[in-house]
């Protein structure tokens, strides 16, 4: 071993480290940067014992646990890899590739290279015994498989995803196996014989994993909790917050300090810089099942123009930075809305109680108070603390009757201010170029055992629309002075198309004689008025859609990229502080800005990082048990004939969305007919080889269901009839054979503004799973086995999917304050993605 020397960091070698300022910056007592580390071993050119390579970056004694500690969070990062004789190498002259792995429950699986786009690397199903889904590892080529995929070995697991997982348990003779409820986990676990924790064959269980799989054995765990039964009513949300990792129960100190929170506003919380607005008649406006409410509005005419108060809960004052809120409440990241059930991202007595607008009492508020002209422009604004006293706890039906009907209400004439304002912003938004795409929402209406009794049309009106205008504007405002007081913020962003995805859209585009203008680089403007082309198109659906995959998704981060969807040059959530963290973290800074200091909450981009991950896992989890529910619904409709719309086309067959029950499932390649079917990508079609039969996008079909199965989640279809009339065309009158396939009323578009698309394209367009090539050509009708589709494979809800394409799979717009009932079956417009 050798023995480092007591050197002071300050030695010649360290002093040559290039990035030794930005380790000073961010460290006391800094060691060598991980550049630097990378940089000696590449000089040495040989693998380095621990103790070598201390000796040569001058390590001193204390430093050597933090330095070893460096060196494995390097291998994690599989920068390096730490061989079995403990000799550092540099991962990259290893001709190793660090990669994430993605499993299939047939057992094979595939290696996706860190940072590096192009083609994944297949793992055979030996290789697949080393790992598990998600788990970091370092990966070696090893050639091509016969059917000339890049095949790999893992040769070490530099970290792994799981500790627990969420399973069914089954016992025979005495022996206990588990079945993870993730699909893409395929290995079965053994369970401890001392550690089957009282679970009763069959049910759903909670595991810890004692020991992981090898080539030559499973992985072991025990059962450390016992769930249920897989159809207990709610089993399925119980099932969805384990498996996607969701905090639902607060901390102890969490719990305490809400307990501890006064209930009332008190005198010392009214500072003399708290303007008093409790004369003003401020009112909320959510959904009839609205239990915390964000914001309350004000409009009255100034002028020409008017003013604009948008009062927001001022959760700031009562959860501090690095208290025990604001830990629980920075790790949910966000409130997570499932059918029947919130889980809300601070306790019940702050999100409903103190930090809630309630109506007729006092609390405590950030203000935007803005000046608008009567062309929709923010001509001015200031931000202010303030105490409020609702007047009025309105519902969107309410206001929308008020507004059609007339009142007597005291509160209707600055309603109807707030209506004119609203048509003034929204022209200003058909001005500036936002993209806006009509779409469908529904919601689950349940029975008394929690299981779905129907599935109806949502219609929104002007009262939905005009708060979500008025939050806009208070964003734009949040964003804007943050920008001008040069203050770090996490803003929303939204970068346009990637060139990829653009041509894409273009080519399709062409084959119907459309064209998006902005040649590279299109504008939204160029996709609004795209948009507007096709509207009164019957294939305008379609259109739609595929323009919503060329998008990318909206994220938080730190630098300001604009927000492509709504047109704005700088954009940030500051209206929904009870339920996303983000928009805490942006009060916090306002409130510096205007106590002329700084806030830092630490690392910006790691928190933007985080927030767009709790977002999307808050996503996919609500996907996930809505796919669940439907597909229990759908059990006692099988044999029964419905009309549909092909919602998306793959290389297994076509996705299909019931036209009545808003459901979706797979019509699979060998329901289409005998023959040989091609996928045609650029055409999103599926298409016959002898007989030219094709499938789009958008076509209508008659489909029978053959199989709603609660084990994969997915609904399968059979065609009823084989004639298949093009998106767009009229279709022939046909005899249904279910009257539950008759529309009893067309639904009202409504329209949506443009956010978020990532999950279509992993969703919308799933490819099957490769399998071994067949010795011979066999007829796709007979021979092609049919894919498990999971949840995340299926596109819900809305034509365009609504839980899947960017605006809609939150709300109509995101910035709207409130979630809608938690019934339905959509996400509620808290999270409606374009603002």
């Amino acid at each position: 071993m050798v023995i480092t020397k007591k050197s002071s960091p300050g030695s010649a070698i360290r002093l040559s480290d290039p990035f030794l300022e930005r380790e000073k910056s961010q460290y006391n007592n800094p060691l060598p940067s991980r550049e630097f580390v990378l940089q000696i071993l590449a000089q040495q050119g040989v693998p380095m014992q621990f103790g070598e390579l201390a000796a040569v970056l001058e390590i001193t004694d204390e430093e050597q646990p933090l330095f070893e500690r460096r060196l494995r969070a390097m291998e994690r990062a599989g920068q390096v890899l730490i061989n079995r004789k403990g000799e550092v190498c540099v991962a990259d002259k290893l001709d190793l590739l660090p990669c994430r792995v993605s499993g299939h429950k047939d057992g094979f699986g595939f290696a996706v290279p860190d940072g590096v786009t192009g083609e994944d690397i297949y793992l055979p199903e030996r290789e697949m015994r080393k790992a598990m889904y998600g788990d970091h590892v370092m990966v070696r080529l090893a050639g091509t498989d016969r059917r000339g995929r890049r095949e790999g070995r893992i040769v070490e697991v530099l970290e792994r995803a799981q500790s627990t997982l969420v399973a069914r348990a089954y016992f025979d003779h005495g022996v206990g196996v588990a079945k993870a409820e993730d699909r893409r986990i395929g290995q079965e676990l053994l369970l401890e014989p001392e550690g089957h924790g009282g679970a009763g064959h069959g049910q759903v269980v909670m595991l810890e994993i004692v020991s992981y799989p090898d080539e030559h054995r499973p992985a072991i765990a025990k059962v450390i909790e016992v769930l249920g039964n897989y159809a207990d009513p709610g089993m399925e949300i119980e099932v969805a917050l384990r498996k996607h990792d969701l905090p639902h129960v607060f901390s102890d100190a969490a719990l305490a300090q809400a307990a501890a929170t006064p209930a009332k506003v008190r005198k010392k919380d009214l500072d003399k810089s708290r303007v008093d607005l409790r004369s003003l008649p401020l009112v909320t406006i959510d959904g009839e099942t609205a239990r915390d409410f964000d914001d309350a509005v004000f409009a009255e005419r100034q002028g020409k123009g008017f003013r604009l108060v948008v009062a927001i809960a001022d959760v700031s004052h009562y959860v501090q930075p690095g208290d025990a809120l604001d830990g629980d409440a920075v790790a949910r990241g966000t409130s997570v809305y499932f059918p029947r059930r919130v889980i809300p991202m601070l306790p019940e007595a702050l999100s409903n109680g103190i930090c809630s607008l309630n109506a007729n009492v006092d609390r405590l508020c950030m203000v935007a108070d803005m000046q608008i002209s009567a062309k929709g422009k923010i001509k001015g604004y200031r931000f202010y603390p303030a105490v409020m006293n609702s007047k009025a706890r309105l519902t969107y039906t309410q206001v929308w009757d008020w507004l059609q009907q007339g009142s007597d209400s005291p509160l209707l004439p600055q309603l109807q201010t707030l209506h004119q304002l609203f048509q003034v912003l929204l022209a200003a938004r058909t001005r500036r170029g936002a993209i806006e795409f009509e779409s469908v929402e529904t919601q689950m209406v349940f029975n008394e055992h929690g299981k779905i009794d129907k599935i109806v049309p949502v219609t929104r009106n002007d009262a939905h629309r005009l708060i979500e205008e008025c939050m806009l504007a208070a964003n734009v405002c949040a964003a804007d002075i943050l920008l001008k007081n040069r203050h770090k913020c996490l803003f929303r962003t939204h970068e346009g198309p990637t060139p990829e995805k653009l041509l894409n859209l273009r080519n399709y585009l062409r084959l119907l004689g459309l064209a998006l203008g902005g040649e590279d680089k299109p504008t939204p403007k160029d996709y609004a008025e795209l948009a507007e082309k096709v509207a009164l198109r019957p294939d305008a659906p379609v259109v739609q859609t595929m323009m919503l995959r060329s998008m990318q998704q909206a994220v938080y981060a730190p630098d300001n990229v604009g927000h492509f969807g709504l047109a704005y040059d700088a954009y940030t959530h500051f209206t929904s502080p009870i339920r996303r963290y983000p928009d805490l973290l942006v009060h916090r800074a306002i409130k510096a800005v205007l106590a002329g200091g700084k806030y830092k909450p630490g690392k910006w981009l790691a928190l933007g990082e985080h927030c767009s991950m709790t977002e999307r896992r808050a996503d996919d989890a609500s996907r996930e048990v809505q796919a669940w529910l439907k597909t229990y619904y759908m059990q006692d409709k099988v044999g029964e004939v419905f009309s549909g719309k092909i919602s998306a086309v793959t290389g297994f067959g076509v996705f299909v969305l019931l036209d009545d029950l808003y459901v979706e499932g797979l019509l699979h390649i060998s329901e289409l007919g005998k023959d040989y079917f091609h996928f045609k990508k650029e055409q999103q079609a599926i298409v016959g080889e002898k007989s030219g039969l094709q499938y789009r996008l958008g076509d209508a079909v008659q489909v029978r269901v053959v199989r709603a199965n609660l084990e994969t989640v997915q609904v399968e279809f059979a065609l009823a009839t084989r004639s298949v009339p093009a998106a767009g065309e009229e279709k022939a009158p046909t005899k249904r054979k279910s009257s539950r396939s008759r529309s009893k009323a067309k639904p009202l578009a409504i329209v949506a503004a443009v956010e978020d698309v990532s999950p279509l394209v992993e969703e919308v367009t799933p490819t099957e799973p490769p399998s071994p090539a067949p010795a011979r050509r066999q007829p796709a009708r007979n021979r092609r086995a049919k894919p498990a589709v999971t949840p995340e494979a299926v596109v819900a809800d809305v034509v365009p999917p609504a839980d899947t394409l960017a605006p809609v799979s939150t709300s109509a717009i995101e910035s709207t304050p409130e979630p809608v009932a938690v019934e339905r079956a959509k996400r509620p417009p808290r999270r409606r993605r374009t603002s």
